[in-house]
């Protein structure tokens, strides 16, 4: 088994290196906050990568990841492994795998899917892209913090694919908290709203894993208004992104919530849009 190190300790990435040091793979972990009490931590990235197999990033986009490869490139070499776990456009993805090539290391995009409790319960899902043996060869190491890894083709295409997952999601959030605050209007209870959703054909994982957080007016974040505004604004900057109506509404949606405050706030504080 390979040994792993994690970039990037937020909600995530640090539940997976929690998960990765339970298993006894983890080498190394650094985070931009410090988090010095954290297993294996390192005085920075390059130290992660000058000690691990493979390097998995888990930060919050582009800027964030060019800025930690910028600083651990002179640490890699061809018997390292960079896994790119961060939600980003396809052309940055391309970008990062030609600047991992160029020092004889090798690229594997895996982005995923699941918050916080699918992290904790090792229930991620990943989107890989690259070398089909690169992601065979990796499969026993991301095992140990997910349920599924899916090849889906080249990294720029696993890029997209997180995005199109993510538009999915927020457009379904919307209509949730949308139906939600009509029923409500109309004297509904909660419990009803819910008992009936449960019965229809637009039930779905997302509203299982929001209802008590609706119920409860509970907006701690599981995915933040900020993080879901980023994607959305990175789905729209590519050359498919462009003539979504949806997408373009969901983009201003988010950005009002953010305005509102309400930016590190679990995206279903949407609802809080409707009031009044």
């Amino acid at each position: 088994m390979k040994t792993i190190g994690v970039i990037g300790l937020g909600i995530i990435g640090g539940t997976w290196a929690r998960h990765y040091e339970a298993a006894g793979v983890l080498a190394g972990a650094w985070n931009r906050t410090p988090q010095r009490d954290f297993p294996r931590w390192k005085g920075g990235p390059a130290e992660v990568a000058a000690c691990s197999d493979a390097i998995q990033i888990v930060v919050a986009g582009p800027p964030a990841v060019r800025e930690i490869l910028g600083r651990i490139l002179p640490e890699l070499s061809a018997s390292r492994v960079v896994i790119q776990s961060s939600t980003i456009d396809p052309a940055s993805s391309e970008e990062f795998q030609r600047m991992v090539a160029g020092r004889g290391a090798r690229y594997l995009e895996a982005p995923f899917t699941g918050s916080k409790p699918a992290a904790e319960q090792k229930q991620s899902v990943f989107y890989l892209g690259g070398a089909p043996a690169l992601a065979a060869e990796l499969d026993p190491l991301l095992a140990l913090v997910s349920t599924t890894r899916l090849f889906v083709g080249t990294t720029a295409q696993a890029a997209a694919l997180k995005l199109a997952m993510n538009l999915n999601i927020a457009a379904q959030m919307e209509g949730l908290v949308e139906a939600l605050t009509l029923a409500r209007r109309a004297g509904v209870p909660d419990g009803r709203f819910f008992e009936a959703l449960a019965r229809n054909a637009g039930y779905s994982g997302l509203v299982k894993l929001k209802e008590q957080k609706l119920r409860a007016g509970d907006f701690a974040p599981q995915f933040s208004v900020k993080h879901m505004l980023k994607d959305m604004r990175l789905a729209s900057g590519m050359p498919g992104g462009r003539g979504l109506p949806s997408l373009d509404m969901l983009r201003e949606r988010l950005a009002a919530a953010e305005q509102a405050g309400l930016a590190g706030e679990d995206f279903s504080v949407l609802i809080k849009l409707l009031a009044g």
